[in-house]
């Protein structure tokens, strides 16, 4: 027990680390003078102090909160399925949350500030929706499995990027806007997209965080976890807009990104098991982590142009979940 949690603060070391990475930058802020202005030994230019408090400091926010909701939507979608393939890419949540944003941009619709009431509520709407419809599509097979379920929601997520292209097309002075979220980027982060994500994956990940208990039960199986008094339908809506809620505010922040939700907790599974208590907050330091790293090379690998983070997370991720998907079928005929 000890060695996880020992683990899980090294997790959170490492989280700490890639901050303070991410905060040197390309600039000539160097890591002293960024220490020397924090204990007020020193104080930055006014330059300077515009890039990390209006650049910076937002873009790390929002990548941090980014790839720690979609980590721990990941677990939570794991856990509601049963299965470790499972992630709000492949499941239809992101897909369906890009297409609430969609529908944001084509119509124009406001809110009053920033017009972050309408990107979050459609978001949330399409990510929910979806995920329900993969749900009831995959109860109507002829045997209700995770395989079927995962299937319908590989068919579902490519008919919901169908109709996002269609609209691409047919609204075609409104398509590089939606071609920029689909890809996924931080490049116009501020403090409004950071506080975004920070709201809506925080409640996301703390109701997720506050299910560890029932996800233990649940994975015992139907029969079992309904003998130990959980309500599995309650449970099943709990997790859906839990891991809903955290998704839509990642894709509200920054477009859909694909993956970090299927390696952050695979790889905190290989350190700390399956145990939910210690895997939740174990996968979002991890995603955290990996979506700090991520922008950081979206950042710098083509300087001074930059590169959608979106497809750095899944160069990564493709050959995460071709691993995962043979191994598990190795598995499975040994």
């Amino acid at each position: 027990m000890s060695a996880r949690w020992n683990i899980l603060f090294a997790s959170m070391v490492m989280l700490v680390v890639a901050v303070c990475v991410c905060l040197v930058g390309a600039t000539s802020i160097s890591p002293s003078e960024l220490f020397a202005a924090a204990t007020g030994g020193a104080s930055l230019s006014e330059s300077d102090r515009a890039i990390l408090f209006q650049l910076r400091l937002p873009r790390i926010v929002a990548a941090a909160f980014v790839g720690g909701s979609l980590a721990a939507a990941g677990v939570g979608f794991q856990g509601l399925f049963r299965n470790p393939l499972a992630e709000p890419y492949v499941i239809g949540a992101s897909s369906g949350a890009g297409l609430g944003v969609a529908i944001v941009v084509i119509c124009g619709l406001r809110a009053s500030i920033w017009s972050i009431g309408a990107v979050a509520s459609l978001a949330m709407l399409g990510s929910v929706g979806v995920v329900m419809l993969v749900l009831i599509v995959g109860s109507l097979a002829r045997t209700t499995s995770t395989t079927s379920l995962l299937l319908a929601g590989v068919v579902i997520s490519s008919m919901v990027n169908a109709i996002v292209s269609a609209l691409m097309f047919l609204f075609d002075q409104k398509a590089v806007v939606i071609l920029s979220w689909l890809m996924g980027s931080l490049a116009s982060s501020h403090w409004g997209t950071a506080i975004l994500a920070a709201t809506l994956g925080g409640a996301g990940m703390l109701g997720i965080g506050l299910l560890s208990r029932p996800l233990d039960a649940f994975a015992l199986g139907d029969t079992a976890s309904q003998s130990l008094g959980l309500d599995l339908s309650r449970f099943r809506w709990l997790i859906i807009g839990a891991a809903s809620l955290a998704t839509a505010g990642a894709v509200a922040a920054s477009g859909v990104i694909g993956f970090v939700g299927l390696i952050a907790p695979h790889m905190a599974r290989l350190f700390v098991g399956p145990r939910h208590a210690v895997l939740i907050p174990m996968s979002v330091c991890i995603g955290a982590t990996l979506m700090l790293l991520a922008d950081a090379v979206a950042r710098t690998v083509i300087a001074p142009a930059e590169l959608p983070v979106g497809i750095v997370t899944a160069l990564l991720g493709c050959p995460v979940f071709l691993w995962l998907l043979l191994s598990r079928r190795t598995g499975a005929s040994a």
